[in-house]
């Protein structure tokens, strides 16, 4: 069941390829902290909130835009991007681990269900993105097959990407092996949640965008 729900990924993957406008993504498993940096470019920028946060995998189910956002650089330049942050991608949907987070078993169902369509949409969006944060938690093991997966597809698209550590705030981040999993990319290590070295990746993002 697992590897034909993995085909399935892979294939939708491929099956996308029209080129829309300019957009900044968001994109990377579960729980990568995604939402949280999405928040913080906003508030940081906007003075707002883009999505709602949890510690359940899949909080976010739908792609969320926030068109014409502006940020500047030290040296005062100026760069719009709609900033697109999408459902992490998983190539395994499970109810019965919602079950295993308190939900009820309608609930959980229909999280599964919202879960697995947030996927495809967010595969859907990748051939419309100009550059893209890829998020990854610094805790855990970079050498995923979702991770591989988002990566290798990116470079087939040729698309500029920032590899974002996420969760440098804990004791158990690794940002060497972020580094190390990934090293055709820049590697940049921040806490979304704290801000820590937020204003490292608004510099970097001028960059990618001249690309």
């Amino acid at each position: 069941m697992i590897s034909r729900f993995t085909t399935w990924i892979s294939k939708l993957f491929s099956n996308f390829s029209q080129k829309k406008t300019m957009k900044l993504g968001i994109y990377g498993p579960p729980n990568s902290g995604k939402t949280t940096l999405a928040n913080k470019i906003c508030q940081d920028w906007l003075g707002q909130n883009l999505g709602s946060v949890s510690p359940i995998a899949h909080e976010t189910r739908e792609v969320q835009i926030k068109e014409s956002l502006s940020i500047k650089s030290k040296d005062g330049r100026e760069l719009v991007f709609n900033l697109v942050d999408t459902p992490g991608i998983a190539t395994r949907i499970d109810f019965e681990d919602f079950l295993k987070a308190g939900m009820s078993e309608g609930k959980a169902k229909k999280r599964a269900r919202e879960a697995t369509k947030g996927v495809i949409d967010a595969i859907k969006w990748l051939d419309e993105m100009d550059t893209v944060l890829v998020v990854l938690d610094a805790t855990s093991d970079p050498y995923s097959q979702v991770n591989i997966t988002i990566i290798g597809n990116l470079a087939a698209r040729n698309i500029p990407v920032l590899v974002v550590a996420n969760k440098t705030d804990l004791r158990k981040s690794n940002l060497k092996k972020v580094q190390a999993a990934f090293p055709q990319y820049e590697v940049i290590g921040i806490s979304a949640k704290y801000g820590k070295n937020v204003d490292e990746l608004y510099e970097t993002l001028f960059k990618l965008a001249n690309r």
